[in-house]
């Protein structure tokens, strides 16, 4: 599966932000549900304003259980939550 070009400068932008020490963790509320979400950001400026850049958040709970992983014997597919535990 190919990453998609704009998650690819994201990922970058990110590294950059933190190689350059402007990674900021930063609480917020999920605007669909209302939940607290914890947001990795990057820190800007644009004069004397600070510009923080949400990227995505930290998954709640145990991160394993959050996401199934891509199948390494299809290119185009996913692991099941079976196959992560071991039960597939």
């Amino acid at each position: 599966m190919a990453i998609p070009e704009h998650a690819r400068t994201n990922f970058n932008t990110l590294l950059r932000a933190a190689g350059d020490g402007n990674l900021a963790l930063m609480e917020c509320l999920d605007a669909t549900s209302g939940e607290l979400r914890y947001v990795l950001c990057a820190v800007g400026r644009d004069g004397g304003d600070i510009i923080m850049t949400p990227f995505g958040h930290l998954a709640d709970g145990n991160p394993y259980d959050a996401y199934l992983p891509p199948d390494p014997d299809n290119p185009a597919g996913f692991l099941t939550a079976a196959q992560c535990q071991g039960t597939a």
